[in-house]
This record gives C-alpha cells, structure tokens and sequence, in this order.
C-alpha cells in the first residue's frame, strides 16, 4: 500500500472520477474505493437534453466509463447503489448503506474525497412528484424523460425555468414535435445574461414556437385520479400539460459533510481552499458540491458546471497524490444553444457590476460572424464590460448563429489573463471571409470602449 493510505471517494461522477484516475495514474498501488449512491459512473451529463432530443441514439454514448472498466483496467473499487450517509472525522471512516441490500457497514479512510455533486430544487407544492414531471438531474432522469416520451407521447410540455436546462430542454421537445411552454417568474429568460442581450433569446424562441410566461410563479400541480398531471398553475394561468420539466435550478448536496462538521460556504457548498482541502484534515472535495473563487469579483463563490468539476477533481487528485498545486478560479464561463442561436456569457453582468459597486463602461455591437457578403454568415451581438478607469475587461455576453457562442473562449481568455479593451483590440486574430469580418465582432466590440 501507498504511504498515503487508502484513499476513499464519495461520488463516482466527474469530479470524484477525475481526481481518483489522477491517483491511480501518479500511485499505481494505492488502495482506491468509490462509492456511487446512482447506477452509472461518469456520464457526459450536458448530453442528455440532445439524448432526449433524438440526437444521440443511446444514452450508452454519454457513459464515459462503466463501473467495471474502472475496476478492471485502473484498479480502482467502485461500488454503484451505495450511498454514503455519514462521516467520522475523528476515527477516519465513512458509514455506507448498500441501497440493493439496504444493509448498512463501515469503510475506513485515510484520505477522503467528497465529490457529491448538486441536486435540483424541488418546491414544496402540491402534484409536484407527479408522474410526468421532472427535473433533468442525473443520466437515469434523462432516460425516465427518453422513456416517458416513447411510451406516453405526450403532446404538451411545460417547462418551469428558464435557464440552461430549460432553454435546452424547450430545443429539444421542439425537436420531439411537442407543443413548447415555458414559465419563469424572473422578467426574463437566462438571468445570467443582461435583459438586452436575454430579450434577443426571447425573441428568438418565441420565433420559433415556445409560448413564455414571464414573472409568474408555478403554484401548483394539478392530477388525476390516476395521479398523472394534467396541468399547471400560476398566479396567472392555467396551462394544459401532459409533461413538466423543473428547471429551478440546483443547491449542493453538502449536508453530509456540515453534519460531520466540515465548513460551508457560497450557496451552502462545501469550503475548499485553492487546493481544494477542506477545513478538515486530510478531507478534500470537489465538483458541485464545492466552493470556488471567483476571479473578477476576488471572492468565494458557487459555480456548478462541468468544465469546472473535471477541472477541481484533476487539482484535488494531484495534490491527494501528493503534488502541489492550485485552482486559480472561474469566470462562469457558460455556452449553449437553443436551435440555431448559440449564446454564451463570461465574467460578470451589469447586475452584478452594479452590486459590486464599480464603475464601469458597457459595449454593446450588432454584427455579423463571417464577412457579411460570405454564405451563410450570420448575425452576432456581443456585449462588453470594462472597468471605467483602468479599461480592464470584466464580462461579456454573445448571442448569434452559427460560429458566434465560442468567440466567448477568447473573451474568458482575456478576462483571466487580466487584459484590457485596449488590449484585446491589438490582439493578432485571424481573419478571412469564411471565418469573420476583417475586424472580429469581439474586437470590434471592444473599440466601443476605447
């Protein structure tokens, strides 16, 4: 066995099977054990609304890796349908319930990983576990949904939420043939974005045949007498529904670790330094179900995405391996599509300019994502922040078509690297017809605040 002991893992997703590969490819020998509460090990969970969809033809094609080929090729024991339901700090084990057996035992630990994830918000209204109502939080939800599809055929759905999941999921019954509504009780779609940037996207949806109800408030489910919706409530409305999407958003599931008495911070996760250790000795966590820093605002923060939990469980799994190194923090840097308009945000928003107390410059350009005389060139806005003195960049939002959403990676790239407008216009980017206009719409949004 290693010098470091065994090393234990609570979640078997993309932050706990990151850092455990990380292990095991550093200390060939050591002693590894995974416990995952689901039935599937890590699984491409940004998939499942294109699963759904019908674009991927089995949901097979989002598992990255089976729980046997971790115990087979790398060594590492993973037991699926085990939950762990509490943590001794002091006499260093874990006690874990077998949900096939519903027998419960204990496993010692020299080391611990807390890797477990987030879980959707669910209000306490009446129907709202209803059969035909969902919340897209787990490879098995995108499957039950995949199902409920192929056997109900449901011709209405109603989505609660009007963020990622929502607006990917309104894509993808769209693409199912479903009549589309969509409920929020923020006064726009993706509160992320700035309402101007936002109004483009709300637009542009219901364009293309999503009926939004803006500013009101699910308040309830209704059933049959067989318990299957029928339909959905606000202060409002009523709306006929044969499929319910909950797309509230997500807390971190750090309960276990605040009962063991580990610290919590931003939204309730897990606190973690820039190593991701804990304020426990020898306890590390990683994923969404951890703290981040936030690198404009220069403070704790939660970010739930999967760029950032594969990226918090290779940090964690080099340092439990017994190297050094540090998370040096996120922007938000966030990308998704709903048909053909790609939309995509960095840093931070007006609103959030606003609360921090900055005075800063805003950009706003309407142009286009190839040379506009190019085929297929498309229309692209692109929104900038920058600090009103310094010029230093602090956001920005791009909605457009085709070729537009990963203009954002230049954007986050210059944010991190600490640039300013100035800067970002001098920047040697490339350019011909096919590609983008001589002056690329993210430089050319720049120039506007020079």
């Amino acid at each position: 066995m290693d010098k470091k002991g065994k090393l234990v893992v609570i979640g078997g997703d993309a932050a706990g099977m990151s850092a455990a590969l990380k292990v095991r490819r550093e200390q060939p020998k050591r002693e590894i054990v995974v416990f995952e509460k689901g039935e599937h090990t890590p699984y491409a969970a940004c998939g499942m609304p294109y699963y759904i969809a019908g674009m991927v033809d089995s949901y097979d094609d989002l598992i990255a890796r089976k729980p046997e080929v971790f115990r087979k090729k790398q060594n590492i024991a993973v037991h699926i349908r085990h939950e762990v339901i509490a943590i001794d700090l002091q006499e260093k084990w874990v006690e874990v319930r077998n949900l096939e057996k519903d027998e419960v035992f204990r496993e010692s630990s020299d080391s611990l990983l807390i890797a477990t994830g987030a879980s959707p918000l669910l209000p306490d209204l009446p129907g709202i576990r209803s059969k035909g109502v969902f919340a897209l939080s787990s490879l098995q939800s995108g499957m039950d949904i995949f199902r409920f599809l192929e056997e109900e055929k449901p011709g209405k759905a109603v989505i609660v939420g009007g963020g990622y999941i929502g607006i990917e999921m309104a894509e993808a019954f769209l693409e199912r043939g479903l009549e589309v509504s969509m409920l929020d009780m923020a006064p726009q779609v993706m509160s992320t974005l700035d309402p101007d940037i936002a109004t483009v996207l709300s637009d542009y949806m219901q364009a293309e045949g999503v009926t939004l109800y803006l500013e009101e408030k699910l308040q309830e489910i209704e059933i049959n007498e067989k318990g299957s919706l029928t339909r959905v409530v606000t202060e409002k409305r009523t709306l006929d529904a044969d499929l319910v999407i909950l797309g509230l958003g997500i807390k971190p599931n750090a309960g276990l670790a605040g009962k063991a008495g580990i610290a919590l911070g931003a939204n309730g996760a897990v606190r973690v330094d820039k190593k991701m250790q804990t304020s426990a000795e020898a306890v590390w966590a990683a994923g969404d179900c951890a703290t981040s820093y936030h690198l404009v605002k220069q403070e704790e923060t939660y970010v739930a995405l999967g760029t950032v939990a594969n990226k918090h469980g290779l940090v964690a799994g080099i340092n439990l391996s017994g190297g050094d190194v540090e998370f040096p923090g996120v922007l938000g840097t966030a990308i998704t599509k709903f048909r053909e308009l790609e939309i995509a945000r960095t840093g931070i928003s007006e609103k959030e300019a606003n609360e921090m107390g900055l005075k800063f410059r805003a950009a706003k350009v309407d142009t286009y994502t190839r040379s506009a005389y190019y085929p297929e060139s498309g229309k692209i806005t692109v929104k900038l922040l920058a600090e009103k003195e310094s010029g230093w960049l602090l956001g920005g939002q791009i909605v457009g078509k085709a070729g537009a959403g990963k203009r954002i990676d230049t954007l986050a790239t210059a944010i991190a690297s600490g640039m300013t407008a100035q800067q970002v216009v001098d920047l040697d980017l490339a350019y011909a017809p096919p590609f983008s206009p001589v002056w690329d719409p993210v430089q050319t949004a720049a120039r506007r605040l020079v």
